[in-house]
Formats: structure tokens, sequence, C-alpha cells
């Protein structure tokens, strides 16, 4: 597929809880140059008030990287968009579409979509304030209703305060009696929705998540959008990602071998272990690296024994090879 002029956001790896870190990044970006990565979501609050190089370092091999921000005072995420294009980033993604009851108690994610005029006022303060561009990742509607002119005037609203990119999750969000994990699942997906979205806007980058696990249904939503994010899938079986940059960015072919890439990350956790950090916290976002393969039980066996924490990634990566 001969894609050089493909957008930016033809192809991404979702924002993660607890899941899509510097090292998870680090380790996706080995597998993939082109495709999008984006950060866990990271609150205003804990941007303004606590550890802001824990939150905003990142490898300078992730780009294209985007920092996703959770909030909903207009000035407080204007001042932490200003601190992503200081710390580098490409992108920041406002987050409207994420369902926990915690994130409902600080009146952000998911129930954001209520607040459309809100959402259009973080957005203009953020775009007022920064020159990369300002997402937003949303779903197709909240609770029961399923209403298309729901999503669609939330979708209108924030374009006119100037937002071109909106990565929509085609499953609504409930509210109450769902937990995040069930929020992924029980919500029927609608992707004509999301499709329907596309046409009614044309001139907008509009990015599918929510369902998609092979290339081939990649392909498929890519005749009717402009993008396609995936988290889980990507995260779980990495080595899918191998072939994105050949398939769906028209690059030439590189030829990638597992064995190598785990190299490069023990290499990788060796620097890690310099800054003082364990190597376990990083070696759990490669466990999935070896998934299909013969061997590949015993390999995370290994790469997971807490017993083995104490010796150097270079020993631990003979024994799992052994």
């Amino acid at each position: 597929m001969n894609t050089p002029d493909a957008s930016p956001w033809r192809l991404s790896v979702a924002p993660m809880m607890d899941w899509t870190d510097r090292h998870c990044r680090y380790f996706h970006r080995l597998l993939t140059r082109r495709t999008r990565l984006y950060t866990e979501m990271v609150t205003t609050g804990a941007l303004i008030h606590g550890d802001r190089p824990r939150h905003l370092d990142f490898n300078a091999e992730e780009h294209p990287v985007a920092l996703q921000l959770g909030g909903s005072e207009p000035a407080d995420l204007a001042f932490c968009a200003k601190l992503a294009e200081q710390w580098g980033y490409d992108e920041v993604n406002l987050n409207c579409g994420c369902p926990s009851e915690r994130v409902q108690r600080g009146a952000f994610g998911a129930c954001l979509m209520n607040e459309p005029a809100l959402v259009a006022d973080s957005v203009k303060a953020m775009r007022d304030a920064v020159s990369i561009p300002v997402t937003v990742k949303h779903r197709i509607g909240i609770d029961q209703d399923e209403r298309y002119e729901f999503v669609r005037d939330f979708v209108g609203q924030i374009a006119e305060a100037g937002c071109e990119v909106f990565i929509v999750h085609a499953r609504n969000a409930w509210l109450k009696g769902l937990s995040p994990k069930e929020n992924r699942e029980v919500p029927p997906l609608r992707y004509e929705t999301v499709h329907r979205l596309k046409r009614d806007f044309p001139h907008l980058t509009i990015v599918l998540n929510g369902g998609v696990t092979t290339q081939e249904q990649i392909t498929e939503q890519l005749q009717h959008l402009d993008g396609v994010m995936l988290g889980r899938e990507a995260y779980h079986n990495p080595w899918l990602m191998s072939q994105w940059d050949e398939l769906f960015f028209g690059a030439d072919h590189r030829a990638l071998d597992r064995a190598a890439i785990e190299q490069q990350m023990v290499d990788y956790m060796e620097r890690v272990g310099l800054r003082g950090e364990p190597w376990s916290r990083v070696v759990r976002h490669m466990l999935g690296l070896r998934n299909g393969l013969p061997g590949a039980r015993r390999w995370r066996q290994v790469w997971s024994d807490h017993t083995l924490k104490a010796e150097p990634a270079r020993a631990v990566a003979r024994l799992a090879a052994a």
C-alpha cells in the first residue's frame, strides 16, 4: 500500500493506564517507526502539583508521541498543554472518553461529552497556548443514548473551537453500572456511527478506536476513515505492529527479528538500571513479543520470575534463551 502522504494519525497505539509508559513506548517504537504513540492519561493536577519529569520525560526515539491530558478547567489544560509543547511532545490530546468513577469524580473523561461548551472552551484555550495539534478522544454516546445527533453535535461544536482531529471510541460510555473493563466490552460497537461522522465532517481527521484486532480489519476501516487506533491487541500481540510501516505507510520493507528486538530491549534495560530503575519495570511490556511461537510460555516465565529480579537483565536473557 503506497501511502507517502498518509495522515500522521493513520495508525496509533491507544493511551492505556498503567501500560503505555515510556518503557512500553520505547519497545513499540522498535517495532514501528511511523505509528503514533500516546502516553497514559496524565491529569492536570498531577502536572501542576506533582513530579513533572516523572510524568513528562520520554525517550527521544518515541517520536511521534502525544501527551494525553485528563482535566476540565480550560486554564489548567492550557498550562499543561504548554508543558507538553515545552517538553517536546508532538500533540496534546484531551480525554473525553474514560468512564471510570474516579475520573467522573474529577468531572472529566467521558462525562465531558455532556458539556460540549466546556470542552470547546478547553480546546480553544489549549490551541491559543500552543502550536502543536490539540486533539480530542471521545466516545460515540453516553449511557443508553444512541442518538447519532448527540455525537454529531459534540464533534461539530468542538470543531468550531478549532479541533481538527477526533479519535472516536466506537462505543457508548455507560457511566453507571459498568467497570472500565466492561465499558470496553459491553456497550456495542457501532462503526457506522464513526463512518457517518467522517461523511458529515469530511474536512476533519476522524480516527476509529475500539474492537480492531487484525491487519484485515485495519485495512477495511481505512477505506472509510483517516486512521485506526489499537489498544490492547497492540499491547498483547506487539509483533502485529512490525508490519505496519510497510503495509499502511508505504515504507520500504524492513526485516525485523524478534531476537534482535529482545537484545535491543536488554540493552535498554541496562541503561535504565544505570539510572537506578529496576529492569523488571521494563520487561513486562515485551512479554507478548514471542506470542504464538514455540517456547513462548517458558520464555515469559523466565522473564517474569521474581527470584531473578536481582540478576542483570543480560543474564536473565541468557536463561530465557536456553
